[in-house]
Parts: C-alpha cells; sequence; structure tokens
C-alpha cells in the first residue's frame, strides 16, 4: 500500500504556517543572562543582542558591556562570577523578565504597589532589601539599573553602577 500526499494549497499553507511559528518562536529565545545568574550567560547575552562584548576589570568587579543596534546592556560581575548588577541604555526597556531572571516577580509586585501608591507615567524608583530597580526615559532613550544590594562586593557603591 502506497501513501501519497498530494500538495494542496491547504498543505502548504500549513507548512507555511507551521515554518513560520517556529522560526518566531526560535527566535524570540531570551538571552541566558540574569540578576544573579552565572557570568557564562554574557556571550549568550551577546549573540542574542548581535552586539559586540566590551569587558574591563574594575577592581571589585569586572563590567561586560555590550554594545548593540537597539542600546547598551551592562552586565557586572563580582570576583566570584555571578551577575550582581546590570545597567541598560537605549531604545527600549529590555525584557525585564530576562535581566531580572529570579527577581522578576519580586520586582513585579513592588513595581503593582508602586503604581498604586503612585498612579500615572513618572520614573520606576523600587528600593526592598533585596532588590533595586530605577529606570525611566522617553521614546527611544530608556536607561535604568537594577542591583541586589547583599551582592555588591566590598568596596562597590550603587553609584558605580550605571
Amino acid at each position: 500500500m502506497k501513501l501519497s500526499m498530494r500538495t494542496t494549497p491547504w498543505n502548504s499553507l500549513l507548512a507555511f504556517s507551521l515554518t513560520a511559528v517556529l522560526v518566531v518562536l526560535c527566535g524570540c529565545l531570551p538571552a541566558a543572562a540574569a540578576l544573579g545568574g552565572d557570568i557564562s550567560s554574557v556571550e549568550a547575552d551577546q549573540a542574542h543582542m548581535k552586539g559586540t562584548l566590551h569587558s574591563t576589570a574594575a577592581g571589585a568587579y569586572t563590567l561586560h558591556e555590550i554594545q548593540a543596534p537597539s542600546g547598551t546592556l551592562r552586565e557586572y560581575a563580582s570576583p566570584a562570577g555571578k551577575i550582581f548588577a546590570v545597567g541598560w541604555q537605549g531604545m527600549r526597556t529590555p525584557n525585564l523578565q530576562q535581566v531580572l531572571g529570579p527577581y522578576f516577580a519580586q520586582y513585579q509586585e513592588a513595581a503593582a504597589q508602586e503604581r498604586k501608591e503612585h498612579p500615572g507615567r513618572h520614573p520606576v524608583v523600587i528600593e526592598t532589601p533585596g532588590l533595586v530597580v530605577e529606570m525611566g526615559g522617553h521614546m527611544r532613550a530608556f536607561e535604568g539599573r537594577a542591583y541586589v544590594p547583599e551582592m555588591l562586593p566590598q568596596g562597590v557603591r550603587a553609584e558605580d553602577i550605571r
């Protein structure tokens, strides 16, 4: 018994649709970096952003700066290889779920409370014992930073993170 599949407009449309969905899903894979994450994620971020990576040792930490057409992402790594802070500036705010990683739920909760207490548009400033997030800007010019206070290496001040 021979099975044959005739090519019909519907089969072609289905094949095209499935291919398009796969391309979109693969193109949207998040980079692996996250606040509190491992240093190995920096190269994955560089590839995801299609940017250039420049790393600089700054005494108590290493700054990994990724420059891409859409903006700049800075990842601050402790000597132990953990990302203790991130900073960004560019045409849009980065994917905060990706950037904040396990701290994203804490951010969401604090941001919801902030919106309740201070409705309207204004820069976001969230300061909790375990997370600080500051961000603001306007169309095509956003900037911000996030850090975990207890992860700051000795001698590193919050003002050093930009």
